[in-house]
């Protein structure tokens, strides 16, 4: 059914070419199951979970009817020395998902707000180590760790950064994407392993004594899906281990099933200090995110405390009850359906068919992990970006949602997709570069 005329004018919208959407809009009016459906009632197969975020697919009535219960019971309360049961529960929950002894959790109300909690704890760590002259950070280049003051700092992608003021002592380890070594390698890359070594050398550099934590995605989504290359994060591990640098995992994309397992890291064997999440940990349905940290670094920085405020550090919204109760309902569905299960077992599927883009006009690479995809299309001379643009049109328009980042296309639809929308997802997306010049 057509909504009524929306005024476009107020809305400055974020990440968006503003004036071209509004001469132009594409938008959704309601979602359900594995569809978006636009103000006209068009169908729209979801081909992202919305921001790689709804990975149990739309409208799920658990979740609602949590939402609805939680609002008509307790629809707000501080967690400033204050609490409620739900977050308490959620808290647990996750605790329990987390691996090793990451068993502690401190909410925000996005990735961003968690990614810039993380960094905070590193620096509480250590001063309440002893160590306070530790306040120098590592990310990634190509690296994207939200929009905070912070995450932009440790993040690797330029124009996030370019025009604001950053965080001084961040240095960035190189990316891990190779089309000279890794094109079109199914999985993980065997090349690349080594780079890690570059964390070993910047720590010769600026001295381990100056150095709080290194920041990584275990897979690198928004730049553009770059997998990791086999045994590159456990040897991240050992070199931050070994040094006293705490190593934290942003798996605001990654946790809760985007790769066959609760989180990369239970996935890769490997137990960070810190894990960042947010997106899926509520479905989508309202905003939160959570940092899950091991147990000897919340007691060093509770124990040095003499009494009072041990981390001065929150938000409003941190631990919101909506949130909460949305969360655990997620967890539930996560649970009770076997999702990350489901994604692990259609893995194999995925993967053949998405290679089977490999030999389309323009394609320079494909890589994939989980139930997650890049495409990588060349540049159209002098104008990078247009191309992928075009593409990411076309399949809107043509009814099937894609993201695009520069000229790669990135897939990760919900959990809950069936083989027959992924041939339908792959056949529209095949036919939009083939559209493309």
């Amino acid at each position: 059914m057509q909504n009524e005329t929306v005024d476009l004018g107020a809305f400055w919208m974020p990440f968006t070419a503003n004036k071209a959407f509004k001469q132009a809009p594409r938008q959704f009016g309601s979602a359900e199951g594995m569809h978006y459906y636009t103000p006209e009632g068009r169908p729209v197969l979801d081909g992202t979970a919305g921001l790689w975020c709804v990975n149990a697919g739309h409208g799920r009535t658990t979740i609602v009817d949590a939402i609805a219960h939680q609002a008509a019971t307790l629809d707000y309360a501080p967690t400033f020395q204050l609490g409620h049961p739900k977050v308490f529960e959620l808290a647990t929950r996750l605790a329990d998902l987390f691996p090793g002894d990451i068993n502690k959790v401190f909410f925000a109300g996005s990735g961003s707000e968690a990614v810039d909690t993380a960094l905070k704890i590193a620096l509480a760590y250590h001063r309440a180590n002893g160590q306070p002259e530790r306040t120098r950070f590592i990310g990634r280049q190509r690296g994207y760790h939200g929009v905070g003051f912070g995450g932009i700092s440790v993040g690797g992608l330029e124009n996030n950064r370019r025009g604001f003021t950053l965080l001084p002592g961040v240095d960035h380890l190189s990316h891990t994407h190779s089309l000279e070594h890794s094109a079109f390698t199914r999985g993980q890359p065997e090349w690349g392993a080594h780079l890690a070594d570059e964390l070993e050398e910047l720590i010769a550099l600026r001295g381990a004594e100056t150095i709080a934590a290194v920041i990584v995605e275990p897979l690198a989504g928004s730049t553009g899906v770059l997998v990791p290359p086999v045994g590159y994060l456990k040897r991240l591990r050992e070199i931050s281990e070994r040094h006293g640098v705490l190593l934290i995992f942003d798996e605001v994309i990654t946790a809760f099933g985007r790769l066959g397992a609760a989180t990369a890291a239970e996935l890769f064997d490997v137990t960070p200090d810190m894990i960042v999440c947010a997106k899926a940990l509520t479905n989508g349905a309202v905003p939160m995110g959570a940092v899950g940290v091991r147990d000897f670094v919340h007691d060093t920085i509770v124990n040095a405390s003499e009494g009072g405020i041990e981390f001065f550090h929150g938000y409003t919204y941190s631990g919101h009850p909506l949130a909460a109760a949305a969360g655990l309902a997620t967890l539930d569905i996560y649970a009770d359906e076997g999702l990350f299960e489901r994604a692990a077992g259609l893995a194999p599927l995925w993967q053949e068919q998405v290679h089977g883009l490999g030999n389309l006009p323009h394609v320079v690479d494909i890589r994939n992990l989980g139930l997650v995809a890049g495409i990588e299309m060349s540049a159209r001379p002098g104008a990078p970006g247009a191309r992928g643009t075009e593409v990411f049109h076309t399949c809107f328009d043509q009814g099937v949602l894609v993201r695009v980042t520069g000229d790669t296309i990135a897939l990760s639809p919900p959990l809950t997709v069936s083989p027959d929308q992924i041939a339908q997802m792959l056949d529209c997306l095949s036919e939009a570069i083939h559209q493309t010049n």
